[in-house]
């Protein structure tokens, strides 16, 4: 049998990679695949436009996309569990989109270029929660605030890279989107050497989860199979609190429409607030192994803060309500990824992360229906609905007793 088959103790099998190790290498390959796809969501309106898109097919087209993204996990999540190749998810969902990118360079035909665009939101769909279930078990190990957290600004991290390297590319070809495009091809490339090594070295992360609780593997969630109690509470606890959160896309609409910034600076808000989002994940990551889930009364305060900072008609203020955004979306990437591996014992984690990511799916899409709604009729209203809405979800919060795992 193989160390880390046994789930011996490491200190055995010096040539075992550490935990800590683990979550950093598979920080950097959501790091390069960041790269890739933040790079291209960019500029896929723009993009898409230049091939005779209109406003109608790009907005339909980018949120077909998400809706795949989020809504497939509900597939994704049972098969990895039913199957257990969750690397074989993972890695199958990652080449999905690191050459869906470099194609969408290269293509002349509209049909195309939207088939691409919704392929590579399908292959994240492919592999999250395959990827959330082998990082959760790392994590055990090392804290799973810390784990998901470390990750997260790693991830982060690429989401600054890739825009500006786009950005880069399209300023010195004079806007010509194939070599900035064909440019994202070789983080794509590393992607998969990272991942195909990665397995090679550990392929077995259960065996992380095992040696930290020294039990045998975790079967599924209760007797009948189904879900904890906990999980579904901790469920509407997120659906509300997501409900309220707007999004950057209503944010940076008020700046440009009030005239409080240009639209050129638009991407320069959004990166700072991605290094935000890296800070406040590092950040909660690590008072949650402290404290436990009662450090996400947080994201239910600073998704209220959003609504009354971003959308006054003062530049200062409302450049400080966007940067909130991105240390509630840090808590999001996060720390609330990491209470699902609280709750959910691991035979059943992955199909809780893809009925998590539906619920999440669920309430964006509300949340964007209801703050986009009420923006175009009065800002106090939308504002007063926003709170009313945290107060909710903190309510929810309240009864949670999850049991840490």
């Amino acid at each position: 049998m193989s160390p880390v088959a046994s789930g011996e103790p490491e200190a055995l099998h010096p040539r075992r990679m550490g935990p800590w190790r683990f979550v950093v290498w598979f920080g950097t390959v959501s790091l390069l695949a960041d790269i890739v796809y933040e790079g291209a969501r960019s500029i896929t309106g723009p993009l898409l436009a230049s091939l005779g898109a209109s406003a109608l097919v790009v907005g339909v087209v980018t949120g077909a996309g998400e809706a795949a993204a989020l809504g497939l996990r509900l597939v994704s999540g049972p098969l990895a569990d039913r199957t257990g190749r969750f690397w074989g998810l993972s890695i199958a969902g990652y080449a999905l989109t690191v050459l869906s990118v470099p194609l969408l360079g290269v293509t002349g035909v509209l049909w195309a270029a939207c088939a691409l665009v919704i392929a590579e939101r399908v292959g994240k769909a492919v592999r999250s929660p395959a990827k959330d279930t082998l990082l959760s078990h790392a994590a055990a190990a090392t804290g799973r605030g810390r784990g998901f957290a470390v990750h997260e600004a790693l991830d982060q991290i690429g989401a600054l890279i890739g825009p500006l390297l786009v950005a880069g590319m399209l300023a010195l070809t004079g806007g010509d989107y194939g070599p900035a495009l064909g440019v994202l091809a070789v983080p794509g490339v590393a992607v998969l050497g990272v991942l195909l090594w990665l397995r090679a070295r550990v392929p077995d992360p259960q065996a992380y989860e095992r040696e930290a609780d020294g039990a045998a593997p975790a079967g599924p969630a209760t007797d009948n199979g189904r879900l904890p109690r906990a999980f579904w509470t901790y469920a509407g606890f997120t659906a509300a609190t997501t409900t309220g959160f707007a999004t950057f896309g209503l944010l940076s609409y008020h700046l440009v429409e009030r005239r409080l910034l240009t639209a050129t600076w638009v991407p320069v808000l959004y990166a700072a607030a991605m290094a935000v989002d890296a800070v406040a994940a590092l950040a909660t990551g690590w008072l949650y192994d402290r404290y436990g889930p009662r450090v996400l009364v947080a994201l239910p305060v600073l998704t209220a803060a959003v609504a009354l900072l971003a959308f006054t008609g003062t530049t200062t203020i409302a450049v400080a309500g966007s940067l909130v955004w991105g240390a509630a979306m840090g808590i999001q990437e996060s720390t609330l990824r990491a209470t699902v591996a609280d709750l959910v014992p691991s035979g059943r984690r992955a199909t809780a992360y893809g009925l998590f990511a539906g619920v999440v799916g669920a309430a964006s899409l509300a949340g964007g229906a209801l703050t986009g709604g009420l923006y175009g009729i009065s800002v106090p209203l939308l504002i007063t609905a926003v709170v009313a809405v945290q107060i909710l979800a903190l309510a929810l919060l309240a009864v949670l007793r999850p049991t840490r795992r």
